[in-house]
């Protein structure tokens, strides 16, 4: 090799190392690209371009340059390895990856015990009893039973009321209208449009108790003493009509953030009900072959009038209601002490949220939360953690909530799925959500899933 090769190849060298040290990722691979051959090489002190990158804490130049093969065993004459110089730096995501820390193996900033949690939408008053769904005389009994609650809806916007708050200086309550069949039966009666659906009973209360107490004597099909409920859909004439005669209801519109009123137990048989209810409005007829459908086995099944139907055979999933599944991840930082949110265009101004997407077809959760927070922000997730579910009923959601830890930093944001996402402190959102400071920004209230995920992260190490 002549001096000016020898000088150029160092030129080289010092340049690769000069973009490992200052975390420049696209002009490294671009070097790399042109000369592989520079990918272990060493400074006179022994250092290579993964020593400079361990030193400087640039996770992505490290994840960069062990995907391109570069032998992390490399000694400088310090006798450091790449993983020695990051340790003693105390970038311990970047050591995790020298030590060769699988990226799908669990950091250890995160916890072991993930206890069951029941978010918003998710506790309900009922039991849903699907066995009697298939009994036509029992479901047939119970509409007209004096003791069976009726929850009344139009466009998918339950009626409900206004109680007295738990203390005088709290305003009033919004709580469920429960309406007996007396209510409703000229509802049931007017229109054809109207839809029911059977939603499980209320154990709280016994029939045959009730009965005692004023002094009657059960009837035979009454001594189950189970109280059932169901959700009744009328049109907007009807709604109208029995607005005007009970003046102290009202239809909770529009339902977000309205329905996060409701009492939690409440809000879970709303959100059964409603979820139904969108699916037979949005399905009127067969998805299969378009012909007209009956609904059976109270409002959770709708079977095709047309004989040779093929949905008549086997199980179907367009016979019954559909439920999409989401992934909603809260994206940590590889340092454990950062997470990423995000805002789309319609949020309010100053509002961000985890990340979140429906899961495709043959999709396991995991890669879910892999390809939507790559897909929107840019970033890569390696060990996905789940945390807990929320039903979200606008239409018919159930929102997966999951912790996610990148293994890389840098956000490129795709404009069509979301406006802004930005990697914040863990200090940050603590202020936002303990200390309730939202001058910087805030997030979306505490029964939401992504409150409860970001509180659950803080909580994780914090000593709040």
């Amino acid at each position: 090799m002549s001096d000016f090769e020898k000088n150029l190849h160092q030129d080289m060298v010092s340049q690769l190392h000069d973009f490992a040290a200052a975390g420049d990722t696209a002009r490294l691979k671009a070097l790399l690209g042109r000369s592989p051959s520079l990918l272990n090489a060493a400074a006179r002190n022994g250092w290579t371009a993964l020593m400079y990158a361990a030193r400087n804490g640039h996770f992505e130049v490290v994840q960069l340059l062990l995907q391109e093969g570069c032998d992390r065993s490399i000694v400088n004459k310090s006798r450091q390895t790449a993983l020695d110089i990051a340790k003693f730096w105390g970038y311990k995501h970047i050591a995790n990856l020298l030590a060769n820390v699988k990226g799908d193996q669990k950091p250890r900033f995160l916890s072991n015990d993930v206890k069951e949690y029941e978010n918003y939408f998710g506790m309900t008053l009922l039991d849903r009893r699907s066995d009697k769904r298939t009994d036509s005389k029992w479901l047939s009994r119970k509409q007209s039973h004096p003791a069976t609650v009726y929850i009344l809806f139009s466009n998918l916007s339950p009626l409900v009321t206004l109680g007295g708050g738990r203390e005088s200086s709290q305003q009033p309550e919004v709580k469920l209208c429960r309406l007996c069949y007396k209510d409703v039966q000229e509802c049931m009666n007017q229109t054809e449009e109207c839809t029911l659906i059977f939603l499980g009973v209320d154990l709280q209360f016994d029939i045959n108790m009730m009965a005692a107490c004023k002094g009657e004597v059960p009837q035979e099909d009454e001594e189950d003493g189970l109280v059932a409920w169901f959700a009744l859909s009328i049109d907007s004439a009807s709604a109208e009509e029995f607005k005007q005669k009970h003046e102290d209801c009202y239809f909770l519109h529009p339902p977000m953030p309205a329905l996060l009123q409701l009492p939690e137990k409440e809000a879970g048989v709303v959100a059964q009900a409603r979820s139904v209810l969108a699916w037979h409005h949005r399905y009127r007829f067969c998805p299969t072959c378009g012909s007209a459908t009956k609904n059976e086995e109270g409002g959770y099944k709708k079977t095709c009038l047309k004989e040779d139907c093929p949905s008549l055979q086997g199980i179907h999933n367009t016979s019954y209601p559909r439920v999409d599944p989401v992934v909603i991840m809260q994206v940590i930082h590889p340092d454990g002490n950062h997470c990423l949110l995000g805002r789309q265009k319609r949020f309010p101004p100053g509002m961000f949220t985890c990340l979140a997407g429906f899961i495709e077809p043959g999709e396991t959760i995991e890669n879910a939360v892999r390809r939507e927070v790559e897909e929107e922000a840019g970033v890569k997730v390696a060990h996905v953690q789940y945390v807990s579910c929320q039903p979200w009923p606008m239409p018919s959601s159930l929102m997966i909530g999951c912790l996610a830890v990148a293994v890389s930093t840098e956000i490129k944001v795709d404009k069509n799925e979301i406006e802004d996402a930005r990697w914040f402190t863990r200090e940050q959102v603590v202020e936002v959500l303990i200390k309730g400071n939202q001058h910087s920004f805030f997030v979306p209230p505490s029964r939401a899933i992504a409150h409860q995920l970001m509180k659950y992260w803080i909580g994780m190490t914090a000593n709040l």
